[in-house]
């Protein structure tokens, strides 16, 4: 074993030299003119077609992207190399996808100080055309997810201090305590005489993750888990909803469509669906603000949640943030949590080792953040790092222009053993071991795992979900043996945020 690491050791640092020595060679220039420049149309992709761009690729039997077994990073990185251009038709803006972590990261930090992160443009219509009405809380801003310059920066500087802050978080440790014990005991009851649930374990998480960010953003439960909860409570139907705003925004921005031309029936839908999902987060925002005005002589500063200390800087900041709050940290946390509760199903040792770090009460939690890191890893809430340039550069002697789509493959470059020996096995020990160690996660060139995105438009809800995911997979995993059982469970699914394709063949043992 000694020889082994040794040698891995070795070759991890070759190839940390061979990589800077291509880095060097492809290095960075902003707004540089060069006759030698290429344009970005010469960058290799799959074959274009005019007006429909790549799309034959994708839809007919025989093409490069139908009906792919293995991962789109994959393949175009196996096919291209280490810059890809795609193109997707009409409806759609070229995406350039990059592979090279340190010429990505000259890239974003050559961005201004107001970045720009593409995606969710059909969100952003609706909220600054298409929603009428005189008390319009995205007058002036539509919020985080879906604004850009200066009214984002302005946004994002009234959250930062509350959001980000350590202590702020810290404070819902015992209330997040409380719900995770109520989960517990509704998994308990849920399941059969084989220990399975008799129901989805992904709508349980689901109804878990929105119960933990009420608490959060609102300061009080919705009562999410509640046995008897109807179908058609408005719990439910927020879940579902939040649900198919994913699957639409999916469909009309990160698929061809024509929705921008003329309202195609997706469209309409959509504009239908985000309606009731703007009507439900009000009327959870609108009754904490009431139960707020009920208990204003009995709050004090631990008690109080988001909302409340957004409340006390902009009331409309406050509505905006808490909706997005309890639209955007719901299916992204409980997907990261069942990611990592199949990991440590399917490596038993970790999870006993887990287990007992849980049972000694280890305030530091050393493991367990180190099983989450290396869930996120393996499988991040979404592929990678996404921008719009805001100026042009020169990239590996192509001329990127202002205004283009760039993604930087994060999860596929995290599965490289150049970067992460051992790459595709769960080894939490990798971020907790020191430097000298082959394993050691420094060892990777540090964008590579940016599983909650770069710079000014990194996650703002970063610390909340990382102590939500902490404080879930502790009370699992303190009170179930968790295995899966049958066969091996179905890759992710690649869509806006990845997921695990259900069976969800869990047992959960008393221990």
């Amino acid at each position: 074993m000694y020889v082994y690491n040794k040698v891995l050791s070795n070759l991890v640092k070759k190839t940390q030299i061979l990589r800077s020595i291509s880095v060097s060679a492809t290095a960075i220039h902003v707004n540089e003119d060069s006759k030698h420049q290429k344009s970005w149309r010469d960058i290799p992709g799959p074959s274009t077609l005019p007006i429909i761009g790549q799309a034959l690729n994708f839809i007919l039997p025989g093409g490069l992207l139908y009906n792919r077994k293995a991962d789109l990073a994959h393949i175009l990185y196996e096919n291209y190399g280490p810059i890809v251009r795609v193109e997707g038709g009409v409806g759609m803006s070229p995406i350039i996808f990059l592979y090279d972590p340190e010429v990505t990261l000259n890239i974003f930090r050559n961005e201004n100080d107001m970045p720009v992160r593409p995606g969710f443009d059909v969100l952003e219509y609706f909220r600054k055309h298409h929603y009428k009405r005189k008390d319009n809380p995205w007058e002036k801003t539509t919020g985080l997810i879906t604004e850009h310059g200066e009214p984002w920066k302005k946004f994002r500087s009234s959250v930062n201090p509350i959001l980000l802050q350590p202590k702020n978080i810290a404070l819902y440790t015992d209330a997040l305590n409380l719900v995770a014990d109520d989960m517990v005991k509704r998994l308990r009851s849920k399941r059969n005489e084989n220990n399975m649930l008799n129901t989805k374990f992904n709508a349980e998480m689901t109804l878990w993750a929105l119960e933990a960010i009420g608490v959060v953003a609102l300061g009080s439960r919705l009562n999410c888990l509640d046995t008897d909860l109807p179908k058609d409570s408005p719990e439910m139907r927020l879940i579902n909803t939040i649900h198919y705003v994913f699957m639409l925004v999916e469909k009309l921005d990160f698929e061809p469509s024509l929705w921008k031309y003329f309202p195609t029936p997706v469209f309409k839908a959509a504009m239908k669906c985000f309606n009731e999902h703007t009507k439900l987060n009000e009327y959870f925002v609108e009754k904490a603000v009431e139960q707020l005005k009920n208990n204003a002589n009995k709050e004090n500063e631990k008690e109080k949640g988001i909302l409340v200390k957004l409340l006390e800087i902009d009331y409309k900041v406050a509505v905006i943030m808490a909706s997005d709050m309890l639209f955007a940290a719901v299916d992204t946390t409980a997907n990261t949590v069942i990611a990592s509760i199949l990991h440590l199903a399917q490596n038993p040792d970790k999870q006993n080792k887990l287990r007992e770090e849980i049972k000694s009460k280890d305030e530091k939690k050393q493991y367990l953040k180190a099983c989450i890191k290396e869930s996120l890893r393996l499988i991040p809430v979404v592929g990678g790092n996404f921008r719009k340039t805001t100026r042009e550069y020169n990239v590996m002697g192509y001329k990127i222009p202002k205004d283009m789509f760039l993604m930087f493959a994060n999860q596929y470059l995290c599965s490289w053993d150049e970067h992460f020996p051992r790459a595709k096995e769960f080894l939490p020990e990798r971020w907790i071991v020191k430097k000298g160690d082959p394993l050691y996660y420094g060892q990777a060139h540090p964008f590579v795992y940016s599983p909650f995105g770069f710079g000014s438009r990194s996650c703002v809800g970063k610390r909340i979900a990382e102590l939500e995911m902490e404080t879930i997979i502790a009370k699992i995993i303190e009170n179930f043996q968790v295995d899966w059982v049958g066969p091996p469970p179905v890759p992710t699914r690649t869509s806006i945020v990845n997921h695990l394709i259900k069976p969800y063949n869990f047992t959960f043992k008393d221990v």
